[in-house]
């Protein structure tokens, strides 16, 4: 079962693979900021990737035109179109 770690204190996640990164880490008790509740619209999930960028599912449409119009950093996924295939390490600047 895949992991969620975190680069500040706290105990990593277990999430079973192809979870939505946003609803995995709202459901572990941690804020993830959104005003379209995860539609995919607003793209103020965005999370900054650590390590394990790999074990993330691909961009799909709808994340590429959020990063284009958003200009969102490489090192960042819109977390509401993320799923978890695999370890990864997250952090935000508001946790």
């Amino acid at each position: 079962m895949p992991q969620i770690h975190f680069e500040k204190t706290r105990q990593p996640l277990d999430v079973p693979e192809g979870t939505n990164l946003m609803k995995a880490l709202l459901e572990g008790g941690l804020p993830v900021a959104s005003s379209c509740r995860g539609d995919g619209v607003c793209a103020k999930c965005r999370i900054q990737i650590v390590s394990g960028k790999e074990n993330l599912s691909p961009e799909n449409d709808r994340e590429k035109f959020l990063r284009e119009k958003f200009s969102i950093s490489r090192s960042e996924r819109v977390s509401c179109q993320t799923e978890i295939r695999g370890d990864v390490t997250v952090t935000t600047s508001y946790w």
